[in-house]
Formats: structure tokens, C-alpha cells, sequence
């Protein structure tokens, strides 16, 4: 029980970001595209 309830599982979206390595600002993408001058949202 506790953590390893179901409820407490990410999401699949976030799954396959941090397998792709989309992990944010650091990264360049993730929820946004970082790499040019202005942050886009991605799909």
C-alpha cells in the first residue's frame, strides 16, 4: 500500500518526457520548447 497505490503513479505523459529526456528548462524541452528565444508550448 501507501505509495505503490495506483492512484500515486505519474501520469503517461510525464512517463514518456522523462524517457525522452524532455525535463525542462535545463534540458531545452519538456511542457515548452526552450531552445529559441521564446518558450513554446509543446504537443
Amino acid at each position: 500500500e501507501g505509495l505503490a497505490d495506483s492512484k500515486y503513479r505519474p501520469c503517461p505523459l510525464l512517463v514518456k518526457y522523462v524517457e525522452a529526456g524532455w525535463l525542462g528548462k535545463k534540458a531545452g524541452r519538456g511542457f515548452y520548447d526552450y531552445r529559441g528565444d521564446v518558450p513554446v508550448p509543446t504537443r
